[in-house]
C-alpha cells in the first residue's frame, strides 16, 4: 500500500512539482505529514531534479536533433575517451542528453536542441573535428520544432498511463 502510493506521489510530482504537500495528500487521501516523509524519501533515492519544459521555439531554437553515432576505440585507449567525451558534451549546453547505446548499427545517441540549422552544423562539424578518428559513422534525425506538426508534445505527464500497458 505504501509503495503504491509513494508512486502515485512520484507520478503526481511529475505532473506539477510545485503543488503543496497539502495538495497532494488531498488527491491521494493521506495525511499531509505522510506526503512530507514520502517526497523527502523520493527526493533523497528517485528524483534527481525538478526541472521545466520549456516552449523551445519561444525561446528561438527551431530544431531538436537526435544524433546517432557509432565509435570504434581501442581497448587501451576507452576509459581516456570516455573522460574526455563527457567533459566534451558537457560543454555544449544545446546537447540535452548523450548516452551509449545499442540499436541501428549505432552505440551512441545525443540530443540537441538548435537555434537554427547553421548552429547545427556547427555542432556537427566540431563533433566530428574532435571525434573524427573514432567515428564509424554519423547520422542525425532532425526535428522541427518551429511549425511542424507535433503529434504528442514532449512531457512526463504521460508516463504514468505507461504502467497500464
Amino acid at each position: 500500500m505504501k509503495k503504491k502510493v509513494a508512486l502515485k506521489l512520484l507520478f503526481e510530482l511529475i505532473k506539477n512539482s510545485k503543488r503543496s504537500d497539502r495538495e497532494l495528500a488531498k488527491i491521494l487521501k493521506v495525511s499531509q505529514p505522510t506526503i512530507t516523509r514520502m517526497r523527502q524519501k523520493l527526493e533523497k533515492k528517485i528524483i534527481k531534479e525538478y526541472t521545466a519544459i520549456p516552449d523551445w521555439a519561444e525561446l528561438g531554437y527551431e530544431l531538436m536533433v537526435f544524433t546517432f553515432f557509432n565509435m570504434s576505440t581501442p581497448p587501451n585507449e576507452k576509459q581516456e575517451r570516455t573522460r574526455k567525451a563527457i567533459d566534451w558534451v558537457m560543454n555544449y549546453p544545446n546537447a540535452i542528453f548523450a548516452s551509449k547505446g545499442d540499436g541501428m548499427g549505432k552505440n551512441g545517441v545525443c540530443i540537441s536542441f538548435h537555434k537554427n540549422y547553421t548552429s547545427f552544423a556547427d555542432f556537427i562539424s566540431k563533433c566530428q573535428a574532435e571525434w573524427g578518428k573514432y567515428l564509424v559513422d554519423l547520422q542525425f534525425f532532425i526535428v522541427s520544432v518551429k511549425g511542424s506538426l507535433i503529434l504528442k508534445p514532449f512531457s512526463f505527464k504521460y508516463l504514468e498511463k505507461a504502467e497500464e500497458f
